[in-house]
């Protein structure tokens, strides 16, 4: 077989779809250059400060999470180190880095869908997130509900008019709206404040649900008013899967039709077809992976390879490093973990990868062709690591070069190790 090129398979020409036009347009950057972000998770901030930040490799930056509430008329910051969010933004600002919030999260979507849900919640939220943005000196903020029409951590308020097919929907038109997310975000556009913001929404890898539970099949109307959306292109497989799977493939086209979980490759054509243009697509990746524990006859292969899709013990999840959750019970009421999570920092920490990124002695490690993702097994320990090293982050920066997409966002900054991700996928995309 001839070595891979992502470039050849990868190559999506009918992903620039043209944004219809709208009455009423909305004001939003035009910018072309590649956006080169990560999301800041405050919680790690002892672990990771500011300082250790690689600015000049940023063009934006999102600290998370501010978290929706009951009560419309505020965002909870309680957990993301709330006194250090002013400190933040004056460090982005200081190395010309765009400074955003990400409200939401997957605990922190609880009430989005009640938020927007009428006129009076949708102005009242227009009000606390203008206010908030103003409050902090943000540049801009993310939207990162999980998910909309769609449940998520299991308790989130839900409605069957959160989002819609756009064609022809516009507030400004008068006409009515029964998407609620989207009359909230146009309403958001007309503010004095929030047409200037940037305007960011983090999304699963398919284009969302709709009212009679199918995918969504134009959103050309958030493309009007949104930025860019930043595909969460990873949580594909992990402990909740029938087999051990890549984490965030770029590819699944090429794996069997039961292994097609989705991809790079499958969401960003999926959200591209419903109308988001490519130059407004951001690939979301991941710098951590998912740890399975697997037995030796179930992971190698005779000749010594590790199997693909083998089979785990659920029963026996392993504890990731020192940032994964411990088993607990969530805002939901229901009691799970530990998360298995490595961080690749992490991943080096528990001996699977050298300092430089590269496999340990002693480790199998196997990189599959088809999802680009890397894997490496401890046989010791009966530990496989399904994650993104440097091989992985190249090919996705080349497939976003290759096919005109917006740039790229990790969840998250301090997930990294000397910067061994960052730099690969900024060269993989051009960026240096």
């Amino acid at each position: 077989m001839r070595p891979f090129d992502p470039l050849l398979l990868f190559s999506l020409p009918a992903l620039v779809l043209a944004a219809r036009s709208r009455t009423c347009k909305p004001t939003k950057s035009n910018g072309s250059s590649l956006v080169s972000a990560a999301w800041y998770a405050g919680w790690h901030s002892d672990d990771f400060p500011l300082s250790s930040v690689s600015w000049d490799k940023y063009t934006h930056m999102t600290y998370s999470f501010a978290e929706t509430t009951e009560d419309v008329s505020t965002l909870s910051l309680n957990g993301s180190n709330p006194d250090l969010l002013p400190v933040f933004v004056q460090t982005a600002h200081e190395n010309n880095v765009k400074a955003l919030v990400s409200i939401g999260g997957w605990t922190g979507s609880r009430f989005y869908s009640s938020a927007v849900a009428d006129s009076a919640n949708r102005t009242a939220f227009v009000d606390t997130v203008v206010q908030f943005a103003t409050q902090y000196g943000l540049d801009g903020l993310d939207f990162d509900w999980e998910y909309p029409g769609n449940q998520g951590i299991g308790c989130n308020t839900i409605s069957a008019n959160d989002t819609t097919n756009t064609s022809g929907i516009d507030i400004c038109s008068g006409q009515v709206n029964p998407c609620n997310f989207l009359t909230f975000l146009q309403l958001l556009r007309q503010d004095p404040v929030g047409r200037d913001l940037i305007l960011t929404s983090a999304t699963s890898i398919f284009p969302w649900i709709g009212p009679t539970g199918d995918r969504l099949t134009d959103v050309s109307g958030f493309a009007d008013v949104l930025d860019w959306i930043a595909i969460m292109n990873y949580d594909l497989w992990g402990s909740w899967s029938a087999s051990v799977g890549p984490n965030s493939p770029l590819n699944d086209t090429c794996a069997s039709s039961a292994n097609q979980q989705g991809s790079a490759v499958s969401g960003v054509a999926a959200w591209a077809d419903a109308g988001m243009p490519a130059q407004q697509i951001v690939l979301g990746v991941a710098s951590y992976g998912h740890s399975f524990s697997v037995t030796p006859t179930d992971a190698i292969t005779s000749d010594g390879q590790i199997k693909a899709y083998p089979a785990f013990n659920a029963a026996a999840q392993p504890h990731g490093d020192a940032w994964d959750d411990d088993a607990s019970t969530d805002v939901c009421g229901v009691t799970s973990g530990p998360g298995g999570n490595f961080d690749f920092w992490g991943l080096i920490d528990a001996g699977f990868l050298l300092a430089n990124g590269t496999v340990a002695p002693g480790i199998d490690y196997r990189f599959d062709s088809c999802s680009q993702t890397a894997y490496v097994y401890n046989e010791t320990s009966s530990v496989m690591v399904s994650f993104d090293d440097a091989r992985a982050f190249a090919a996705k920066g080349a497939f976003i070069k290759s096919n005109g997409l917006r740039g790229f966002a990790t969840w998250e900054a301090g997930g990294d190790s000397k910067d061994i991700l960052l730099d690969a996928i900024r060269s993989g995309a051009g960026a240096v």
